[in-house]
């Protein structure tokens, strides 16, 4: 298939086909732009992909799948239900094309977007990570800029505020870029929501994101977690992430859950001028039992063990978007319920990863 072709391509996918038979309770729901620039004909793409197995499934009569309304694009004769493949199977099939669409996508954009990088960091988070880097005695300096709101559990100031346009632009961008997005299904939260990490299908991969997402996971992430919580070191190789939006008239709370994870990172993206009421972070409090209610700013991080209670509470006007990043062992491991801090050198800590990625993802 010709390069030129493959963001168009997606298009088809998915104001075709992703509408009707191809959709499946079981895997969620795809995130689709809601204007797309163009409608290309059902033909074009038959006569290119009939020999493709995603194809099977019956495909509407008309000319024209937005015209014809909804009754028209997901009407199916019952005899081809055994045959319509799941969105499963959709990721799986065409992983690699999404991924080159990602790459043409941001080469054509690349004036429109900004370069993300460590300017993105809060200049005394960066500044104290850099020396504990270079000098691992120096990361009491990075555990000065944390707050415990909680019992072992951390709020601090992550992003520089005057940066975070660069990085919702981009985000903006890419949920309108017309390239399906696999949203995070396992919480609800699946409008404008996208997974971020690589072992997850369907996720962002343009690759100036993933070169910053890899930055926050190895340079900040995964060091500051060995710092606060030691026991964790053996269950941090992998990775995983999402980013989630709330909002009053469509997913506007979380209710009371832990996470599959060692240690997560809950980063608010907020710009300045976007308030919101309501959507408070209640976390159970280990040592008094009782749940600690907090609210995200701009740029603001909260970072705890998964195994840490916490619930999003409604919210009630604007609306608050986050990333969600999670470190785990091996095959999804984690450390045991009750595991005990232990004495960990500094230089164990700022070290770089070497282990190798698996293709484990929780949901």
């Amino acid at each position: 298939m010709r390069a030129c072709c493959r963001v168009e391509v997606i298009n088809i996918i998915l104001n075709v086909f992703i509408p009707g038979a191809c959709l499946s309770t079981r895997h969620g729901v795809i995130n689709c732009p809601t204007s797309p620039k163009r409608q290309p004909s059902c033909r074009k793409f038959l006569e290119q992909t009939s020999h493709d197995p995603f194809c099977i499934a019956p495909y509407p009569t008309t000319a024209d799948p937005v015209a014809a309304g909804p009754r028209a694009r997901t009407s199916f004769p019952r005899s081809h239900a055994a045959a319509r493949p799941s969105v499963q199977q959709f990721w799986d099939s065409h992983r690699q094309l999404l991924s080159d669409a990602w790459r043409e996508w941001e080469a054509v954009e690349q004036d429109d977007l900004a370069i993300l990088d460590s300017g993105l960091i809060d200049e005394a988070l960066r500044t104290a990570v850099k020396q504990a880097w270079e000098n691992p005695e120096r990361e009491t300096d990075v555990k000065a800029l944390m707050t415990e709101v909680a019992t072992d559990v951390y709020k601090f100031q992550l992003f520089d505020v005057e940066h975070i346009a660069d990085l919702r632009n981009m985000l903006e961008q890419a949920w309108d870029a017309g390239i399906p997005l696999r949203p995070p299904y396992g919480i609800v939260l699946n409008r404008r929501g996208a997974m971020l990490d690589r072992r997850s299908e369907g996720y962002l991969a343009a690759p100036s994101f993933q070169a910053f997402y890899q930055q926050l996971l190895d340079t900040y992430m995964r060091p500051i977690s060995r710092l606060l919580f030691p026991e964790i070191i053996g269950y941090d190789s992998q990775s995983f992430g999402f980013s989630i939006h709330y909002q009053p008239t469509t997913d506007a709370s979380i209710r009371q859950h832990t996470d599959a994870s060692s240690v997560t990172l809950n980063i608010n993206m907020n710009l300045p001028d976007e308030t919101f009421e309501g959507s408070e972070l209640d976390v159970l409090d280990a040592a008094s039992g009782d749940a600690v209610r907090f609210s995200f700013t701009p740029g603001s991080a909260m970072l705890h063990r998964g195994n840490v209670p916490h619930a999003a509470q409604p919210i009630t006007s604007g609306q608050r978007s986050n990333l969600v990043l999670w470190l785990y062992g091996e095959r999804g491991q984690i450390p045991p319920q009750g595991a005990q801090r232990r004495a960990i050198p500094a230089r164990d800590r700022w070290v770089s990863s070497s282990a190798e990625q698996d293709d484990f993802a929780p949901f």
